[in-house]
C-alpha cells in the first residue's frame, strides 16, 4: 500500500507537467492556424516573425517545467554572443537534448528561432510532427535514403524569407546509450573501418546533414556552435556511465545539474568541401570525447562533474516563463468550459493529427 502510494506520487511529478504541455497543444495549434490564415495576404517574412513569436510563447512554457519546475541548475561554459544565425551541433544522449537547445537559445533571446533537423519517423508525432515542419524543422532519413535536395530546398526557402536561423543538428544520428552497447560497438567498428579515431563517450558523427546545412547557408550563417552536454548523476557507484535521463525522469527532478560547453566557431573557419568537413567534424567530436572523459573519469574527484574553465549559472526569469504558461493554460481552460469549445478541442486533436500525418507524408 505504501509502495503504491509512493509510486503514484512519483508519477504525478511528471504527469502534471506532461498533461499541461500536451493539453495546451490544440489551443496553440488553433492560434497558429489563425495567424497562418491571416498571413496568407501578408509577406512571408512577416508570417515567419509571427510564427517565431508564437513558438517563443509555447517553448517558454516548456522551459517553465524543464527549468523552473525541476529546479535544475544549468551551467554554461563559454560566452554566448547576441542572437545570430547559427548551426548548433551537439552530442546526443536523450530526448532532453532538444530542450537543452532551448535553454541555450533563451539566453540569447533566440528561442523562437530554434529549428531542428530530426529523424524522419518523428514527423508522425500527433500535432507536433506537422507543426515542427511548418516552423522550419527538417525531417531526414539515414544513409542512402537521405534526400539532399529536399533539405536544401527547405533551407533555401527559409533564407529567402530572411528567417532567423538557430538550426539544431545532432550529427551522431541516434542517441548514445550505454545500455545499448551494440550501437556503440557498431559506431566504433565503423570508425576503425574508415581509419578514424575510435570514440568512447560519443558516437561517430555523420556528416551529411551538417554538410548540406553549411554548403547551403554558408553566406547566411554567422557561426557554428559546437555544444557538448553532460548530465550529472549519470554514473553508477562504480563510476560506469549510465543512460541519461528521459524527459519523464528529468521532470521527476532526477538530474540536479546540466553542464553545457559552448564553443563558437566563425563560419568562415569551417571547411566547405565534404571530405574536409567530415574530418573537421570528427575532430570536433574527438574534443567532445575528451571533455566527457574528463567529466566522467577524471582521476582527481574534484575535476569530475565539470568541464574545464569557468562555468556560470544560466539564469531564467520567471517573467519569461510564467505569463506564457498562464496564457496557454487559460485559453485551454476557457475552451474546455463550454460544449462548443470541447468539441473544437477534441476535433483539433483528432483531425489535426490525421491531416498533419497526411501532410507530412506528402510534403515533409
Amino acid at each position: 500500500m505504501l509502495l503504491s502510494a509512493v509510486l503514484h506520487t512519483y508519477s504525478l511529478r511528471y504527469m502534471l507537467p506532461a498533461a499541461l504541455m500536451l493539453g495546451t497543444a490544440p489551443s496553440y495549434l488553433l492560434a497558429w492556424g489563425c495567424w497562418r490564415a491571416l498571413s496568407t495576404v501578408l509577406p512571408e517574412s512577416l508570417y515567419r516573425r509571427g510564427d517565431d513569436r508564437l513558438y517563443t510563447i509555447y517553448q517558454s512554457m516548456v522551459l517553465f517545467f524543464f527549468q523552473h519546475y525541476t529546479g535544475v541548475q544549468v551551467v554554461i561554459y563559454g560566452q554566448l554572443p547576441e542572437k545570430e544565425n547559427i548551426l548548433y551541433l551537439s552530442n546526443h544522449q536523450c530526448t532532453v537534448d532538444w530542450i537543452i537547445a532551448d535553454m541555450v537559445a533563451v539566453q540569447q533571446n533566440a528561442l523562437g528561432h530554434v529549428r531542428y533537423v530530426l529523424k524522419d519517423g518523428l514527423k508522425f508525432l500527433p500535432l507536433y510532427g506537422w507543426y515542427f515542419s511548418q516552423h522550419g524543422g527538417i525531417y531526414v532519413k539515414r544513409s542512402a535514403k537521405f534526400n539532399d535536395m529536399r533539405m536544401k530546398n527547405k533551407l533555401q526557402a527559409q533564407m529567402k524569407a530572411e528567417t532567423p536561423m538557430y538550426i539544431v543538428i545532432f550529427p551522431e544520428g541516434t542517441r548514445y546509450n550505454p545500455d545499448i552497447p551494440k550501437v556503440i560497438a557498431d559506431s566504433q567498428a565503423f570508425a576503425m573501418k574508415e581509419g578514424l579515431p575510435v570514440l568512447k563517450h560519443v558516437l561517430t558523427p555523420r556528416v551529411k546533414a551538417t554538410h548540406i546545412a553549411i554548403e547551403t547557408m554558408q553566406d547566411y550563417l554567422d557561426a557554428v556552435y559546437d555544444v557538448t552536454v553532460a548530465y550529472e548523476k549519470t554514473t553508477t557507484q562504480s563510476g560506469q556511465r549510465k543512460e541519461a535521463p528521459a524527459m519523464t525522469e528529468f521532470l521527476c527532478k532526477e538530474c540536479p545539474r546540466i553542464h553545457i560547453n559552448v564553443e563558437r566557431i566563425d563560419i568562415k573557419d569551417i571547411p566547405k568541401e565534404q571530405s574536409s568537413l567530415r574530418r573537421w567534424l570528427h575532430e570536433r567530436f574527438e574534443i567532445k570525447d575528451r571533455l566527457l572523459t574528463e567529466f566522467y573519469e577524471a582521476t582527481d574527484p574534484e575535476m569530475r562533474n565539470k568541464f574545464p574553465g569557468e562555468g556560470h549559472i544560466a539564469k531564467l526569469s520567471l517573467k519569461k516563463t510564467v505569463p506564457p504558461l498562464l496564457l496557454l493554460t487559460g485559453i485551454t481552460a476557457g475552451m474546455l468550459c463550454t460544449e462548443t469549445g470541447r468539441k473544437v478541442y477534441i476535433n483539433t486533436w483528432i483531425y489535426g493529427t490525421l491531416l498533419g500525418c497526411l501532410w507530412v507524408s506528402i510534403k515533409a
